[in-house]
């Protein structure tokens, strides 16, 4: 498995039309044969932060996720959402080693 955290800071004034968003992005993105799990997690302290975890069952996937209509309407309407440029982090799966990565 292939497990990305992308992390977003949203402009205060967008957080709920962000969370909007990105839960029709994830909805649609758990429908795809190679997504295992998309969760969107918005911060604590600190609602304007969110971290979207995608699990991918191979390394296609996240290739195949951004040739989606649903993850390019989601790109397009969050970009002017965005106080930063959103970043990630690539991460392989330790336990439980199902994948064979």
């Amino acid at each position: 498995m292939l497990i990305v955290h992308v992390h977003v800071q949203v402009k205060p004034d967008f957080i709920d039309a962000f969370r909007t968003a990105s839960l029709a992005n994830a909805s649609a993105s758990v429908q795809e044969p190679g997504i295992a799990r998309f969760d969107v997690c918005q911060q604590a302290d600190d609602p304007a932060r969110f971290i979207l975890v995608e699990v991918y069952r191979n390394a296609a996937a996240p290739a195949q996720h951004k040739e989606t209509t649903h993850y390019a309407t989601w790109r397009d309407a969050v970009a002017p959402m965005m106080a930063a440029p959103r970043t990630s982090v690539k991460l392989g799966n330790v336990f439980p080693d199902d994948a064979g990565w």
